[in-house]
């Protein structure tokens, strides 16, 4: 009997504990079947979609905020910690948007190349079906092509979605922005503070580590498979193969064609064939035609011409065929820029240097040109492919931004992944110089100079490791010129407007500064060559914790007065280098914004003087090391530059150098500055050899 209970209780129990299992499974489990907000093309076509018409009165979003930043127009407490550090995305239910007389927003529905996109995240980790997990929505709202949408419905559809909340954390997908006559570089569809992944930015519309810039998907190219090319010589030295360029850049092609025969190839679209998919593969040159886009495999460099929009399908196809794109379209944002190096897969060129093309492209290394077609086809492989690599590399970009500690590094970012001995990095011999490929970001605070201040952007965009321009307008009664008359660079340049003039802006942690390395210079340094600026960099990659400059200053005690004294004479000793034009670390800038000893940032900017013996004395007392001088050149000459304008050229300017050096060192509570006698040179500088075996020929004189 007593066994008998025994194995009643142990069933009982079991039934009850069963019944408690199930209940907890049921509870926690998926709601999958109530989760109508699914998406999936699998289980609803565009045509079972519900209709959803938008009334006349329906509100219209903003234009779009261009000081939108992740950190003022982005909600990161949406996406939370996870253990993974992956952002979750949300894609809206697919919905047929009419007007009130029941005309659809757009003339082409969901295309094919947008199905493809969301199906993709759909299909990846970062995909969530329950919205009070997700930390991006991403409309079900097809806007890659403008040339399809009504700018104003598509709007007020984008302000009915149920978590718009003014675009925050939403994010749109363009390739092709703007429209005739204008071909706007941005989506014109008003969206308030979405973020937008778009396929034709110039520096003039790009939101600097808010927007992404993606390529023009070229479904031309994926239809077709090209097999991977060994890198090496090619039949055509440069090819272009755009059939709808500007009459002027044709007119200058063809008079290259001229000059130098059979190693430029220009082809055209073909007259003589019918109008359809086989003349859309097809390129003609004097009658005879050539297979497109394989005849890309045939040419080492390919040109990329800016056609009415900055960005094209075109840099696709050459990357596909392993062809080094060489790119003119002044002010384009490259695609996924923020994370590539383009230096390493193409050559960028200003427009205005085509009638040079030929000469600069003949000066590249064969080996450099072989690893450029290398770089340039796993570009495409990694990122271009396809509309799932572009929706997935424009995701990673977004997460590593809300996830920075956890972010692929630039080699990850950018070097194919092959295992290699040679890749292996020992974590005995950690390295510890900065890569040369991210470059510098120059910074040039100025005022009013602004004929100094293009004769400074000339000179510094002539500098082979510059990234970024960026201009610091400290001029609060005037505007900047307009974007026509600024200098053509090659490299992104953004104007940055300040809100006061204080000396203080050139130091600030700008979110645009994406580089490690800066370079401080003023308005009026138009004396420094490429050569002197280039070894600067290459100097202070090697130290990457001291300041590096050109001019050399000292400190001395005077014995007399029983005080510091600034010394700007020659000298075998230097303590300082002046910031007019020195680079350093941008983490420097965030402690002399936010670190700095004392009142010193607030006495440098109501004196308008001393703030690069302040970043100096800032250095020094963190690092305990002295700066270093490069190259002979001792003082800073501006021909052009008067006692008005030249802050420097004040009669009681030395005098307040000395009571600078005296206030700082007693809020120091310490001499911090490091007295040597040490200049970098460039190696065979003096030596009497050819220019050519020279490095750094064009150093400047004394």
């Amino acid at each position: 009997l007593k066994r008998k209970l025994v194995h009643d209780f142990v069933v009982i129990f079991s039934v009850v504990l069963l019944g408690l299992i199930a209940t907890g499974m049921f509870q926690f489990w998926p709601h999958s079947i109530e989760s109508s907000a699914e998406w999936s093309l699998d289980r609803r076509s565009v045509h079972d979609a519900p209709l959803v018409r938008i009334p006349m009165s329906s509100p219209i979003p903003e234009r779009g905020d261009l000081s939108c930043r992740m950190h003022t127009c982005f909600d990161v407490y949406r996406c939370g910690y996870n253990p993974k550090n992956k952002i979750k995305v949300y894609i809206y239910p697919l919905q047929r948007f009419v007007d009130e007389v029941g005309v659809p927003i757009s003339s082409t529905g969901l295309s094919r190349e947008y199905n493809d996109l969301l199906s993709a995240i759909s299909d990846s980790d970062f995909y969530t079906d329950d919205v009070s997990r997700a930390c991006l929505f991403i409309p079900s709202i097809d806007v890659l092509n403008q040339n399809s949408l009504r700018i104003r419905e598509t709007a007020q559809a984008l302000a009915m979605l149920p978590r718009w909340d003014k675009g925050m954390n939403h994010l749109l997908f363009n390739m092709l922005p703007g429209g005739p006559p204008d071909y706007n570089t941005a989506l014109d569809v008003p969206r308030d503070r979405a973020l937008l992944a778009g396929g034709g930015f110039s520096t003039w519309t790009y939101r600097q580590g808010y927007d992404i810039s993606i390529p023009v998907y070229s479904p031309l190219s994926a239809e077709v498979d090209l097999p991977e090319r060994q890198p090496g010589p090619r039949r055509y030295f440069i090819l272009s193969s755009q059939t709808a360029i500007h009459r002027e850049y044709r007119v200058e092609l063809e008079r290259l064609k001229e000059e130098n025969g059979e190693a430029l190839l220009l082809l055209d679209k073909c007259s003589n064939l019918s109008q359809g998919l086989a003349s859309v593969r097809k390129r003609c040159y004097k009658g005879q035609v050539y297979d497109y886009p394989q005849i890309l495999q045939e040419s080492s460099f390919c040109v990329v011409l800016r056609g009415a929009r900055l960005g094209q399908a075109t840099l696709s196809d050459v990357l596909q065929a392993g062809c080094v794109p060489v790119i003119m379209a002044d002010s384009y944002i490259l695609p996924f820029s923020e994370v590539l190096d383009w230096k390493r897969a193409s050559v960028v060129i200003p427009e205005e240097k085509l009638p040079e093309m030929y000469t600069i492209l003949k000066s590249i290394p064969h080996r450099q040109v072989e690893e450029m077609q290398r770089q340039a086809r796993w570009f495409w492989e990694a990122y271009f492919s396809s509309m799932k690599d572009i929706g997935m590399t424009t995701l990673q970009i977004i997460n590593d931004r809300i996830y920075p500690y956890a972010a692929r590094t630039y080699e990850e970012w950018n070097n194919p992944p092959v295992v290699k001995w040679t890749s292996v990095n020992s974590p005995l011999f950690l390295p510890l110089i900065p890569p040369r490929s991210p470059g510098f970001t120059a910074v040039v605070l100025t005022y009013d100079r602004i004929e100094s201040l293009f004769r400074v952007i000339t000179e510094i965009s002539k500098v082979p490791s510059l990234a970024k321009l960026l201009v610091v307008w400290n001029n609060q009664n005037k505007s900047p010129p307009e974007e026509s008359l600024w200098p053509k660079v090659a490299v992104p340049l953004k104007v940055l407007r300040t809100k006061e003039n204080k000396l203080s802006n050139r130091f600030f942690p700008f979110d645009e500064i994406e580089t490690e390395a800066v370079l401080a210079i003023d308005d009026d340094i138009i004396m420094l060559t490429s050569d002197e600026l280039q070894f600067g960099y290459e100097v202070w990659r090697e130290f990457p914790d001291r300041l590096v400059g050109y001019p050399g200053r000292l400190h001395l005690w005077d014995h007399e007065m029983g005080k510091w004294k600034y010394e700007s004479e020659w000298t075998n000793e230097v303590s300082m280098v002046l910031t007019g034009a020195a680079f350093y670390h941008k983490y420097f800038n965030y402690l002399y914004t936010y670190k700095m000893p004392g009142d010193i940032k607030n006495w440098v900017d109501a004196h308008m003087n001393c703030e690069d013996i302040a970043m100096n004395f800032l250095v020094a007392n963190i690092t305990g090391k002295a700066p270093i001088k490069v190259t002979p050149r001792k003082k800073f000459k501006c021909p052009e530059c008067t006692a008005i304008d030249g802050l420097s050229l004040d009669q009681t300017h030395m005098v307040e150098r000395s009571e600078c050096i005296n206030k700082f060192a007693s809020v120091f509570g310490t001499m911090p500055l490091k007295v040597v006698e040490h200049r970098a040179d460039p190696v065979l500088y003096k030596d009497d050899f050819p220019e050519k075996l020279k490095s750094f020929p064009n150093i400047g004189s004394l």
